[in-house]
């Protein structure tokens, strides 16, 4: 599979896109996460060949195919989940007094893992835009005995609740998943990422508006665009003066965030964001910003 040539002369400036050709291109690494709502980790050690993931205790790199086919699977034992995709969650740090929004929650793999760190208590909105969307989102909260949330359609940008914690998980051009999803080579478009940029930006906006004083959000993309993510951290900074961006403390190698980028330069605190390009840790691309409101 050839990448674009604008897409090379665009990453070659982000990183060593040799080592993010090879590693976008390797076979995905399998992991789960153990659904601790309905089992316990040493009983999923005696099943399955596992090996810690270094920064959840509850993830692991599994051996073996057809891992969806397993009873374990279809009991809700396991949830087989990208690593990196575990990261988000684990930076909200839910506890089970927290109301907490999931404003773009399908197919649900970061909403059962928040369900379970809350033990289910406290309340969860898992929200999402089409009827489509919400079929898998219900189908994985059944399947893995969640509780504590309840379901939503509507545009994100329409909420004006106030909640103590919230995830926006945002739809993004997905450039840290090419290992997943091939096509996205072919798909890549400068055009679409700017597009995609102008619906985060209104997604966060709405979130900070929704979160409560002293309240945890965080936002994330499989992307590795920074128009998707430090400029949209950068323009949250410059439209709101109450905005805090927290260091996320994780075992786990990452690279710096992108201060300078074409014709722009961003603020110095998003260098707390999390950076993670696929060869640090064998993982998909992911971005995560910490964010509290004073």
């Amino acid at each position: 599979m050839e990448f674009k040539d604008k897409f090379i002369r665009r990453y070659e400036k982000l990183t060593d896109i040799k080592e993010f050709k090879k590693y976008s291109l390797k076979e995905e690494r399998k992991s789960i996460r153990v659904n601790t709502l309905k089992t316990t980790i040493p009983r999923i050690k005696k099943t399955f060949q596992l090996k810690q993931i270094p920064w959840i205790k509850e993830g692991f790199w599994i051996k073996g195919k057809q891992i969806g086919n397993t009873l374990e699977h279809f009991l809700g034992y396991i949830y087989i989940q990208e690593a990196a995709s575990m990261i988000p969650p684990l930076v909200l740090n839910p506890n089970k007094e927290d109301i907490i929004l999931d404003m773009c929650a399908s197919p649900g793999s970061k909403t059962t893992q928040l369900a379970a760190l809350m033990h289910n208590k406290g309340l969860i909105i898992a929200n999402d835009v089409a009827y489509q969307r919400s079929k898998p989102l219900t189908i994985n909260l059944q399947r893995c005995g969640v509780l504590n949330t309840l379901i939503t359609l509507r545009h994100g940008r329409f909420f004006n609740q106030k909640f103590d914690k919230i995830l926006v998980d945002a739809p993004c051009s997905g450039t840290g998943t090419i290992r997943k999803s091939i096509k996205t080579i072919n798909m890549w478009n400068p055009n679409t990422i700017k597009k995609l940029a102008g619906v985060q930006k209104q997604l966060l906006y709405t979130a900070f508006e929704c979160l409560k004083p002293k309240g945890t959000l965080v936002y994330s993309t499989c992307s590795l665009e920074p128009h998707e993510n430090e400029a949209v951290i950068d323009a949250l900074l410059k439209r709101y003066d109450n905005v805090k961006i927290e260091e996320i403390k994780l075992k786990i190698n990452r690279s710096p965030a992108i201060l300078k980028f074409e014709d722009q330069e961003f603020d110095p605190e998003i260098e707390k964001c999390l950076r993670i390009w696929p060869q640090d840790n064998d993982t998909d691309g992911f971005f995560v910003a910490k964010i509290s409101k004073s």
